[in-house]
């Protein structure tokens, strides 16, 4: 079902002057290398997180301030994770290294008049006056010789705040920003060091010598070859955000044959939405069209990777065929194509993008006639802890790419019931057709055409 969009709220938000926070010991100069997967085209920018936290006088025993304690711990733990205090350079073949200059991260402290009941009682995104909340510092924005974090602390007038990080996405995926999130939670409730060290080690993921590109990788399809763009870039958008619980997981379900009535929960709900969200865009039915799964790749290594590792290690499983063929199939034939997806990737699938990336130049991923789904169910964004209790809520701030790509987020609906929430843009009139689409999946009875 879809979930309302947050009310339009217009609220105040005053900032202080934005500081640098460096280490809070010295650390050492050096320059690292990131892997070959970190430093791919398709992850060169900047990924959005927000926190909610409300007040509970339960838990704290005596009246402290979340700035202070935040910027604190945020010193402390860039001690260990002292990378993120450098920045980023260019060297040879467009190869980016970070040079560990102890700088710090940008960081501001801020506060609004506006309490966390009046977001709702679901917060989802997109949110109201995000640009308020995550202030975009003049001259931070870039990939290259900018802080590689940038935190916003603001305090809320019931006693809660909001904690929003702008991630340097070559640094680190889902996993590894939860890891360093979690660290500076484990600091700012009174620990000496992380429970988990952080491991850079992005040798790695470095390419083979020789290079062997050893599978298909048709997530890197050369995109300069393409003519029809599904989505044109003036379209006023549409953003609506849809939950499934265990109620519209069941009624997806029931479309699939007995072999397929096992598939996961994530490749029944990418199935119905890559084919509804296909048919909405009314595109011609000879035309190719993909999901780009991101896949985190951690447990595919033998010897497995350190523990802490908090680098890039998520590639796409790539599920293709053509608008026909989506939209005129049963929804097992979507399922099918996205098990597929997933089980081709492996160890050696992943070394073969690594060395793909040397080849190619780092090329972007296809985006053209691309739908890219990241499942951060498990990324355990809910857990980080500050001292206040876990979060109201806890992940995403937006889309990684407007009107291409959805994030699938844990969360519970009006009723406290849990399930899973999907951001998605699409242009307004396909919006219309879109969730009529849904709707016959969710509400309608099984018909032929399904």
């Amino acid at each position: 079902m879809a979930l309302a969009p947050p009310t339009s709220l217009a609220f105040k938000v005053q900032r202080c002057k934005p500081e640098l926070v460096a280490p809070a010991k010295p650390t050492p100069y050096e320059f690292k290398l990131l892997s070959d997967i970190d430093d791919q085209k398709g992850l060169r920018s900047l990924i959005p997180t927000i926190h909610f936290y409300k007040h509970d006088s339960s838990i704290l025993q005596e009246i402290r301030d979340p700035v202070k304690v935040i910027r604190g711990a945020l010193a402390q733990t860039l001690v260990f994770y002292y990378p993120f205090a450098g920045r980023l350079r260019k060297g040879h073949g467009r190869k980016l290294v970070v040079e560990c200059t102890g700088e710090g991260v940008m960081f501001i402290e801020a506060n609004a008049d506006i309490t966390l009941e009046q977001f709702g009682d679901v917060l989802h995104p997109p949110f109201p006056c995000l640009e308020e909340l995550l202030f975009d510092v003049p001259s931070t924005g870039g990939i290259i010789h900018c802080p590689l974090l940038l935190i916003q602390v603001t305090r809320l007038k019931c006693g809660g705040f909001i904690f929003a990080v702008r991630l340097n996405h070559t640094m680190s995926d889902a996993v590894g920003l939860v890891q360093f999130m979690m660290a500076m939670g484990e600091m700012a409730r009174g620990a000496c060091a992380p429970s988990i060290l952080p491991v850079w080690q992005r040798h790695l993921l470095q390419a083979r010598d020789p290079t062997q590109v050893t599978c298909m990788h048709r997530e890197f399809d050369d995109m300069a070859s393409t003519v029809v763009v599904p989505i044109p870039l003036n379209d006023v958008m549409a953003h609506h955000t849809i939950f499934f619980g265990s109620t519209e997981v069941s009624a997806l379900r029931r479309f699939m044959p007995h072999h397929l009535k096992q598939c996961s929960t994530f490749e029944l709900l990418t199935a119905c939405l890559w084919r509804c969200r296909t048919i909405a865009l009314q595109t011609s039915p000879q035309e190719e069209v993909r999901v780009l799964c991101a896949v985190n790749a951690r447990d595919k290594f033998n010897p497995p990777l350190p523990n802490g590792y908090y680098g890039n290690v998520c590639v796409f499983g790539v599920a293709l065929t053509t608008v026909g063929k989506l939209c005129k199939n049963p929804l097992g034939y979507a399922v099918e194509l996205l098990k597929k997806a997933k089980n081709n990737v492996t160890e050696e699938y992943l070394q073969s993008v690594i060395d793909l990336m040397i080849i190619k130049g780092r090329p972007h991923f296809y985006v053209v006639g691309s739908y890219l789904v990241s499942d951060l169910t498990r990324a355990r964004f809910g857990e980080v802890d500050f001292g206040w209790g876990k979060p109201f809520y806890g992940g995403p701030a937006g889309e990684a790419i407007p009107g291409v790509s959805s994030f699938y987020i844990p969360s519970k609906n009006s009723k406290g019931e849990n399930g899973i929430v999907v951001p998605i843009s699409l242009p307004i009139q396909a919006m219309e057709r879109f969730e009529n689409q849904l709707d016959i999946l969710l509400v309608g009875g099984p018909t032929s055409h399904l």
